[in-house]
């Protein structure tokens, strides 16, 4: 472990004061007689409830009088039009207003959150933020990449004299107005009339003013990932956030998987499989990573840095562990410098083509609740019926531990997409709509345990057992082994066992005896 010392100073600005006075003056005042009022995260106003105030430690309520219309326009009259996302601002502040509406596009509630500048929290990344390479931030809601990222653009600008421009879709980088907040520095903003037209302003940052860096915030759609690869391919520095908590949350993610370098499916030959080792089906990288750092914020004090992110990716999807150089920042102001290492991503999943986002641990008995979108419904219950895997399929999006849809559903980025995303809940995207895509994605989901039977009654662990002793002896030198008869889903989970082995393998006979053979070489032996 190595360590530097660094100073410890660091200083917030939140311009509270221009946040209270959007508020009428009952919900107002007690934020100003708290004594905490300085660590408030944000104000909700929901119609026809008590006004709430979000606190680090906690919630408080401001007013027994319930939230009316009239509360809700007077903050609506003191800030700025809302987006196309439903986000507004103060100007020249970095508060930001979201909006809730009923289907009329009436608005029924405000998240009303308080930005802070806090300058000085990049000098545990300080040293990457000068190399002049692209950087790639990554962390979950709320643990600051706006706030780091608006750091990175004001020493780049300020103390490096670098030519700065800022992608900023919401405004929450250089706040609402037409003039950008101090907390940027020298940096240029460009503001994006709507969000889905953040990767041509991308573009347009290159081609129109010659900049040495581009900042964007949120880097969420294919567009927006082809559009960074296009600007780091011109040789301008390149500093960004993205949805998801982990790199190999991206190595997962079909979407944004080309920030990275990209995944494919590569079929090797028989030789080449036996001499690495592997099965015949494998992911490798399709092409040079657009970021060269990968930084996962744990926290202001704490992050994880991949030093060479297509090494990185290389080994996780080979199998093997990678090791971040963690970084912290102790009570006396020094980074410490450490490894840990990290899983390997689960390859096989991907393969088959069931994307996941960071899916949750537990044992194959917990029932898992799975939100579905785009999915065929008559479908899910026929493979959770058949399988008996413990999963319940849920109606709303808040009693959801996983979040299921469609590939074409997911390019569509709908609202409750985003909210899953923004709640970090694990995302599956099936490529299509079908009962194998289905199987796969449930069974990994949640595993069906060894001593749940499966549809024919044999058990699912019993099965998988004698596939892997069937390819042991055909590996000690039988010509064939002969499993016994199993459901479609089993036999495909065994012919996948067979493959890992480079075995041949072949499903025989009429249901309900259809059954796999295992053997050598391409073609079985003459029964």
């Amino acid at each position: 472990m190595t360590s530097e010392a660094v100073p410890t100073e660091r200083w917030i600005t939140s311009d509270l004061e221009a946040f209270l006075q959007v508020f009428p003056p009952h919900i107002a005042s007690p934020i100003q007689e708290h004594p905490d009022k300085e660590d408030l995260l944000e104000i909700v106003l929901d119609l026809g409830r008590v006004p709430e105030a979000r606190f680090l430690p906690g919630e408080v309520i401001l007013s027994p009088k319930e939230v009316s219309d009239g509360d809700l326009n007077h903050v609506l009259s003191r800030i700025s039009p809302f987006n196309d996302d439903n986000r507004a601002g103060i100007e020249r502040t970095l508060h930001r207003i979201s909006a809730i509406r009923n289907r009329k596009g009436r608005t029924v509630g405000l998240t009303c959150r308080v930005g802070r500048a806090v300058f000085g929290t990049i000098r545990i990344i300080d040293d990457l933020v000068q190399s002049g390479k692209n950087i790639l931030l990554l962390g979950r809601p709320g643990v600051g990449k706006t706030t780091m990222l608006r750091e990175v653009a004001r020493v780049l600008a300020d103390d490096l004299k670098k030519r700065v421009v800022i992608v900023d879709t919401s405004n929450e980088i250089a706040g609402d107005g037409d003039i950008p907040h101090p907390a940027i520095g020298h940096a240029r903003r460009m503001q994006v009339i709507t969000p889905n037209l953040q990767h041509s302003v991308m573009i347009e940052a290159v081609e129109n003013h010659m900049p040495e860096v581009i900042i964007v915030d949120e880097i969420g759609t294919e567009l927006e990932a082809l559009a960074a690869r296009t600007i780091a391919e011109r040789g301008v520095q390149l500093v960004a956030t993205a949805h998801g908590n982990t790199l190999d949350n991206l190595i997962l993610n079909p979407t944004l998987a080309d920030l990275i370098g990209g995944i494919q499916s590569v079929t090797l030959g028989d030789d080449e499989a036996r001499r690495r080792g592997t099965q015949k089906s494998i992911l490798e990288r399709k092409a040079p990573p657009t970021f060269d750092l990968l930084v996962e914020i744990q926290s202001f004090d704490k992050v994880a840095v991949h030093l060479n992110v297509a090494e990185t990716v290389d080994a996780l999807l080979r199998g093997y562990q990678s090791t971040p150089e963690v970084r912290t920042i102790d009570a006396k102001g020094e980074v410490k410098r450490s490894k840990e290492s990290v899983r390997a991503v689960a390859a096989p999943a991907l393969a088959r083509g069931s994307y996941l986002r960071e899916p949750s641990n537990g044992n194959g008995d917990e029932v898992k609740k799975v939100y579905a979108f785009g999915v065929s419904r008559s479908l899910l219950d026929q493979v959770i019926g058949t399988l008996g895997l413990p999963v319940k399929v849920v109606d709303t999006l808040q009693e959801a531990d996983v979040f299921l849809t469609t590939k074409s559903y997911y390019r569509r980025r709908p609202q409750s997409l985003k909210a899953a995303e923004a709640a970090s809940m694990p995302i599956f995207v099936l490529r299509k709509n079908s009962m194998g895509q289905l199987e796969e994605s449930l069974t990994t989901i949640a595993p069906p345990s060894s001593s749940r039977p499966a549809a024919n009654g044999a058990a699912y662990g019993t099965a998988m057992r004698e596939a892997q002793k069937a390819a042991e002896r055909v590996l000690s030198g039988e010509p064939s082994v002969e499993l016994n008869p199993q459901n479609s889903f089993i036999r495909r989970l065994q012919h996948q066992i067979a493959e890992r082995h480079n075995l041949g393998s072949q499903s025989w006979g009429r249901e309900p005896f259809r059954r796999v053979r295992f053997f050598h070489g391409n073609s079985p032996p003459q029964r």
